[in-house]
C-alpha cells in the first residue's frame, strides 16, 4: 500500500507545479525600447519597442512612473486622415512573431510627464500581459529611426 501512495502523491504534487500552469511558461521578450525626447513645453511623448511572445498573448497595459498615464495607441488612416486611438483591449501578440511598435504605427503614448525627457536619459517602463509575467525595462530616450508608412507625420 505504501508503494501505491508514493506515486499517487507525486502525481498530485506534479499537478500543482508551475509547469502544469500554461501561463507560467508564457514569456514575452521586450527589446529596443526607445522613448522620444519631449518637445519644449509638452508633457507627452511616444515610446517604441519590439515584443515577441512565446505563445499567443496580449499586451494589456504599460506603466511609467514618470507619467500620469501610459497607453498603447494605434495609428490608422481613416477618410484620408491619420488618426490615433487607444487600444482599449490591448495589443495582440501572436506566438513567435515580433510585433514592433514604431513611429507612424502602433506605439506607447506617455501623457502627463512629471519632467521633460532629454536624449541620453532612461525611462522605466512596466509591461503587463494577459498570460506572461510582467516585464520591466529601461527605455533609452533618443530619436527613434523613421519606419513605417506615415512616420513623417508622427509628432510623438
Amino acid at each position: 500500500m505504501t508503494r501505491l501512495l508514493i506515486p499517487v502523491a507525486l502525481l498530485a504534487l506534479a499537478g500543482c507545479s508551475p509547469a502544469a500552469d500554461p501561463d507560467a511558461l508564457a514569456s514575452v521578450a521586450v527589446v529596443d525600447a526607445t522613448c522620444r525626447p519631449t518637445l519644449n513645453g509638452r508633457d507627452v511623448t511616444g515610446c517604441y519597442v519590439t515584443l515577441t511572445a512565446s505563445r499567443d498573448d496580449r499586451l494589456v497595459s504599460v506603466a511609467a512612473p514618470l507619467a500620469a498615464t501610459a497607453q498603447v495607441h494605434e495609428m490608422k488612416i481613416e477618410d484620408g486622415m491619420m488618426k490615433m486611438a487607444e487600444l482599449k483591449d490591448g495589443l495582440a501578440l501572436p506566438a513567435g512573431e515580433a510585433v514592433s511598435l514604431q513611429p507612424g504605427g502602433d506605439h506607447i503614448m506617455l501623457m502627463g510627464l512629471t519632467q521633460p525627457l532629454t536624449a541620453g536619459q532612461e525611462v522605466p517602463l512596466a509591461f503587463t500581459f494577459q498570460h506572461a509575467q510582467p516585464v520591466q525595462v529601461r527605455a533609452r530616450v533618443a530619436q527613434p529611426p523613421v519606419a513605417g508608412a506615415g512616420a513623417e507625420h508622427a509628432g510623438h
